[in-house]
């Protein structure tokens, strides 16, 4: 009488523990594809000094 009585006392929490939700992670079937549109723009500026701006300026043929 006792065994039958935890049996079915412990029947609900079997039954609860079978219904616990089930969370898969898998992977996508099609691979992974990012378009990517990117601009680059870029500015150098150089600094220089006044007697190396000269000698640029009367030597155009250095550079």
């Amino acid at each position: 009488m006792k065994i039958t009585t935890v049996l079915l006392g412990m029947l609900p929490l079997w039954l609860i523990t079978g219904c616990t939700p089930r969370i898969e992670v898998a992977a996508p079937k099609e691979p992974i594809t990012i378009n990517m549109n990117v601009k680059i723009e870029h500015e150098i500026h150089i600094k220089v000094d006044k007697d190396v701006e000269n000698l640029l300026k009367s030597r155009s043929d250095l550079f």
